[in-house]
């Protein structure tokens, strides 16, 4: 039986793979079927992490948002300033609040106090 030539699509296949890789090292961006294996593992990694990040975001507002309010008074808290929000029925989000208590603090300050009130 005379010897198949194989086409182009599994060489198309592997460069478009290896475009994806190539900034990776070693092995990892030179032989296929590491190279898939990586792939793989970086798309599940991008997956996991785009969720993360808004989880780490949410954790610094809202040490933020508590560093700010423990200087400002003394027996005030995150928890309490939160509940004192909803009940005043202010939309404010964590990061919005974030971003004031950084900038100006005396508005975080008069928000706080008129909340209180």
């Amino acid at each position: 039986m005379t010897r198949i030539r194989r086409g182009y699509i599994a060489r198309r296949r592997r460069t478009k793979m290896r475009l994806f890789v190539s900034s990776f090292r070693g092995s990892h961006s030179r032989l296929s079927r590491t190279i898939t294996q990586q792939k793989i593992r970086a798309l599940i990694s991008a997956h996991r992490d785009r969720a993360r990040k808004k989880r780490d975001f949410r954790r610094l507002w809202i040490t933020r948002i508590n560093a700010v309010i423990r200087e400002i008074q003394v027996s005030y808290s995150y928890s309490v300033l939160i509940y004192n929000l909803y009940k005043a029925q202010l939309v404010l989000n964590r990061k919005i609040l974030a971003q004031i208590a950084i900038s100006n603090r005396n508005c975080l300050y008069m928000i706080s106090n008129e909340i209180l009130k």
